[in-house]
């Protein structure tokens, strides 16, 4: 289905100053990585949605666009989806929880600590580089600006990259409306996730949760328990709904999924093929 391959659409990387990463004893600054997907044709003229996409344990920012001499096989999709009129032309943007050790991913409890601090980068440093330097819907990268743009704005990730989407959820409501997660929960506690929406001050129809897991991979049980238990809060805070007039929450399971790569771009896939169209 995806063997076309657009040439002119670009993979880039993009180099930005991030915050802190503080230790016991020190306190060291950042310079990380992101790969950047421009769409064919694309054009400073027009205005793009943006597609934060964040990668699972021992992965990193190359792991599903590659890079721009090497791309991987989740750039030919993105060119085959928006040529097909299947996918809104989108910038994607894949950036990085990792640090600076080699821990990052085998370490567990490490990276749940940088998952659950990434919204500082990611808010105060990655959003305002990156639509700063492409055109997107903010019409600047103040608080005020990004905040204004939110609507054009998702997240997603897949495994640790969807505990991320979740703390993203929880930092980050007034930046972003679609939230992607697959395959990685944050808590079983439904009415902890509800006060996160309502301290916030957002609504039920503020936002949109696209959620996806296989049903053999070793996260479905604990992920899935989450998104029933979300559902379940009396308030309606979560509604589970196939579109966003009715519901904030869709839940797509896939027979026989496994936790592999494979199965994670189909979810990627289907959720750019639902958000943003007409």
């Amino acid at each position: 289905m995806y063997e076309r391959i657009m040439e002119h659409a670009r993979v880039q990387d993009f180099s930005f100053g991030s915050g802190f990463c503080a230790g016991s004893f020190r306190v060291q600054a950042l310079h990380k990585r992101a790969v950047v997907y421009l769409p064919y044709g694309y054009s400073e003229d027009r205005q793009y949605n943006v597609f934060y996409l964040m990668h699972g344990g021992w992965s990193n920012e190359t792991t599903y666009l590659g890079t721009p001499e090497n791309p991987n096989v989740f750039k030919n999709v993105l060119d085959n989806g928006i040529a097909d009129g299947k996918i809104e032309p989108v910038i994607v943007v894949c950036p990085t929880y990792n640090n600076t050790s080699s821990d990052d991913s085998a370490n567990y409890s490490l990276a749940l600590r940088l998952t659950e601090k990434y919204h500082n980068e990611l808010i105060h440093d990655l959003i305002p580089a990156v639509e700063g330097a492409y055109s997107t819907y903010a019409e600047d990268t103040t608080q005020e600006g990004l905040q204004a743009s939110r609507d054009h704005r998702a997240f997603c990730g897949f495994s640790m990259g969807s505990v991320a989407t979740w703390r993203t959820f929880q930092y980050g409501l007034d930046y972003f409306r679609y939230f992607m997660p697959s395959s990685g929960s944050l808590t079983s506690d439904g009415e902890y996730m509800a006060s996160i929406v309502k301290d916030s001050g957002h609504i039920w129809s503020d936002f949109f949760i696209f959620a996806a897991s296989g049903t053999e991979d070793f996260a479905y049980s604990s992920f899935k328990d989450q998104i029933e238990a979300m559902a379940d809060v009396s308030d309606g805070t979560f509604r589970y709904a196939n579109n966003e007039g009715e519901g904030n929450l869709y839940f797509l399971e896939q027979e026989g999924g496994t936790p592999s790569g494979e199965y994670a771009m189909e979810y990627f896939y289907n959720g750019l093929c639902w958000i943003w169209q007409a």
